[in-house]
């Protein structure tokens, strides 16, 4: 069974940074697609970015130029460097490995930006 464990969040002041990781219990390089999504309270939850398997990339337009998604196969862990925080940003942050027709979600880790 694929595990996935997000790290990294906490509490920031508007316009700082953090970085979530999520470890994979497995090779990072079986999933198709990786990503974090994100759900604040009240909303449903959202795509933020995602990578594929080779390589390319997307963002959501609430993040374009603010966050970076990257990966290390070596450590079979998916980062998300998230800058210029905004308190838009507060939510539960997840990961999702998708190893088409199956995805695999992680806990969360809370991101709390404070105004």
């Amino acid at each position: 069974q694929v595990q996935l464990v997000e790290s990294g969040g906490g509490f920031v002041q508007a316009g700082g940074s953090l970085r979530l990781s999520c470890a994979a219990s497995g090779s990072i390089n079986n999933f198709d697609v990786m990503g974090w999504h994100r759900q604040a309270p009240g909303k449903e939850r959202e795509l933020v970015a995602r990578i594929t398997r080779g390589g390319i990339v997307s963002y959501a337009d609430s993040v374009k130029g603010r966050f970076t998604i990257s990966r290390d196969s070596v450590k079979n862990t998916l980062y998300l460097q998230m800058g210029s925080l905004k308190p838009e940003d507060t939510a539960v942050y997840y990961c999702r490995g998708l190893n088409i027709p199956y995805a695999y979600w992680g806990k969360g880790t809370q991101v709390t930006v404070s105004s």
